[in-house]
């Protein structure tokens, strides 16, 4: 049997809505605790001690690496002469913002020690001037700067409290519309004094159109959000278009001067609408897509709709379907993007499990679609198969399993979910699940209720669904004979992690190992801490007597039971997560190294100058490698 460090287990138990909750660990919630200070480096000391025994770490490291040695390069943004994109060359540590071939901003500059991140960017209208926003060891809490792109020197900024906040600037490049403290702002070049247009603070949204008249606003609300439409040539207030209704709805003014409307209102997949901006709340059914929509771009005569299936291609009139854009393969389409004017070109990102996301330009005045930026070739021989069936309730489930070809019989397998906000977990490039692969095993994303257009059924009281889809997706790779218990693996980050960590406390007789990232574990008390308090509209909130006992009847830490022979666990985090905090991996750390009556070890890696999001190419693989040795080690693969 593994031997832990000491964890004190208080006899703290409270009544809530008269229910009795045990919560033993909740000393382990004060990260500057003496007490978790000496917690902590025990863990570190029992991870390092455990990982100096995984024989395939070096191995996977070295594979890693080599499969991540692509680079990456976003679609390109178009402002007055000049083009921008988001490049990351082979080798290097962070994407480097380029503005005709020329770096603009690049982080290893800024910081040398790899720290600093560029999280969002975005040029003045004639591409004189680059707002842009920075943070450091991966806290997300972003500082918004701007420089002047012909010379690279700041004329503004920093300005703090801009965590990813849109910049929507006026057309003279010499004020734009910001997010700053989750408040709507207008920022004038130069001047230390904003105009503060919204001040109810939320998560927005700001959308501006081409000849800088009508202002759009959102403000999300979990499955729905709120919008307002502004008249910048008037002092009128803004107009309210949609309020406390069950849909998300965005909204633009197009070139053309029509108002373009994206809604699930009676169409979850979504639905696109036009009208007048000038009486905003009238719509008309312009085009349905049959498959979730990822974008929408208006070209001269065309409209092209990105969707989960691909591009299509539709007359800018009547939007009557025209045909569709050819892809290289049936994977994932990224951004949309065109000249701000529109023209007749569009360019869009495509990546698959075996092929790096590359860039390519479709020209509707030809029809022709051109490779205008590919990623160095890598070899990495892998065949994907898409499976389907149905839960004991009737819902659908899909399965993408990557394995090597030619290859039978049950293997080491990795299952992969996530399971919520709405999140489309889409085919893409992936050093991880490649490298698994390449070394003899399988590799299998679910899509359960929760992600893409299922969201709303697997959210609040219908989150256990959820857990359910997922554990039925680990039974029926079992019953095909891809794996067996003892071969099978989970895995999952954030709101994955939560996933996760249902699972294996729910039926941890169903597999051999679990690595859990930045996970949600102690449901009861999510409100509290990081972001929790936005994604009450996703759980609920314990506040609520019925909403308490929903989270309290998966709340993973409220479910771990003394005597279980549990899973091999690795808790992966993150020392400046401000989303996730990292005291529900810790609880439930301790609580399963206390539980635990099987050999099988839990883990606690910790990362301290990391975050939610991604950070360092280095740092991302010495995360990978660690997990996949780790995996492979509990499950047999290499063996």
């Amino acid at each position: 049997m593994q031997s832990y460090p000491c964890a004190e287990r208080l006899p703290l138990v409270e009544q809530v809505h008269g229910h009795p909750v045990a919560d033993p660990y909740r000393w382990l919630e004060d990260a500057t605790s003496a007490a978790t200070r000496q917690w902590q480096a025990s863990q570190d000391e029992l991870w390092l001690y455990h990982a100096a025994t995984l024989t395939s770490r070096f191995q996977f490291r070295t594979r890693v690496k080599t499969l991540s040695n692509v680079g990456t390069v976003s679609t390109p943004t178009w402002r007055g002469p000049h083009c921008f994109t988001l490049r990351r060359d082979p080798g290097r540590q962070h994407p480097v913002l380029y503005v005709d071939e020329t770096p603009l901003v690049d982080p290893m500059r800024l910081d040398p020690s790899g720290l600093t991140t560029l999280d969002s960017w975005q040029p003045s209208p004639d591409g004189r001037l680059l707002a842009f926003q920075i943070s450091r060891g991966g806290d997300e809490q972003s500082v918004l700067q701007v420089l002047d792109v012909t010379t690279g020197r700041a004329v503004d900024g920093p300005i703090d409290g801009c965590r990813y906040s849109p910049v929507a600037w006026l057309p003279d490049g010499k004020s734009f519309y910001y997010v700053r403290f989750r408040q709507v702002r207008h920022h004038t070049i130069g001047s230390s004094d904003d105009t503060t247009v919204l001040a109810d603070e939320a998560s927005y949204g700001l959308e501006l159109s081409h000849d800088g008249r009508w202002l759009v606003v959102s403000a999300v609300r979990g499955t729905a959000n709120d919008l307002w439409l502004a008249d910048l040539r008037t002092t009128a207030p803004p107009t309210p278009i949609q309020q406390d209704v069950d849909a998300l709805t965005v909204m633009s003014v197009g070139p053309d001067g029509r108002l373009y409307v994206v809604t699930t209102k009676d169409a979850p997949t979504g639905r696109i609408c036009i009208g007048d901006p000038a009486d905003p709340l009238v719509w008309h059914d312009f085009i349905r897509p049959d498959a979730p929509l990822t974008g929408l771009t208006i070209l001269d005569d065309a409209i092209l709709v990105g969707t989960s299936a691909g591009i299509t291609v539709h007359d800018r009139a009547t939007g009557h379907r025209m045909g569709k854009v050819e892809l290289p393969g049936a994977g994932s389409v990224g951004s949309l993007t065109a000249r701000p004017g529109g023209g007749s070109q569009a360019w869009f990102s495509y990546t698959d499990s075996v092929t790096p996301s590359a860039v390519y330009c479709y020209d509707h005045s030809t029809g022709r679609t051109t490779l205008t930026s590919q990623a160095p070739g890598v070899t990495a021989e892998a065949d994907s198969h898409l499976l389907t069936f149905a839960t004991a309730d009737g819902a659908e489930i899909h399965l993408r399993v990557i394995a090597q070809p030619g290859v039978e019989g049950p293997r080491p397998t990795i299952l992969y979910g996530y399971g919520g906000f709405g999140h489309e977990l889409t085919p893409t490039y992936s050093a991880f699940s490649l490298a698994w692969v390449e070394a003899g095993g399988v590799f299998v994303t679910a899509t359960v209720r929760g992600d893409g257009a299922t969201h709303r059924h697997g959210t609040g009281e219908h989150k256990q669904r959820v857990f359910d889809d997922f554990l039925a997706a680990a039974e029926h790779l079992i019953a095909e004979g891809w794996t067996t218990s003892d071969q099978l693996a989970l895995c999952g980050e954030s709101n994955g992690g939560l996933l996760v960590a249902a699972a294996l406390t729910q039926r941890p007789e169903l597999f051999a190992a679990a690595v859990c990232s930045a996970p949600l574990t102690d449901m009861v008390r999510y409100e509290l801490s990081g972001l929790g308090e936005r994604w009450v509209p996703e759980f609920g909130s314990a506040k609520d007597p019925a909403q308490f006992e929903n989270l309290l009847s998966y709340s993973p830490y409220h479910h771990v039971t003394d005597g279980v022979k549990y899973p091999a666990v690795l808790f992966t985090v993150f020392g400046n997560d401000t989303r996730v905090d990292p005291l529900h991996a810790r609880k439930l750390t301790a609580a399963l190294q206390h539980a635990t009556d099987g050999p099988r070890p839990v883990l606690f890696r910790f990362d301290p100058d990391a975050g939610h999001a991604t950070g360092s190419a280095g740092q991302g693989i010495s995360l990978a490698a660690d997990m996949l040795a780790f995996l492979a080690a509990q499950t047999g693969l290499g063996t």
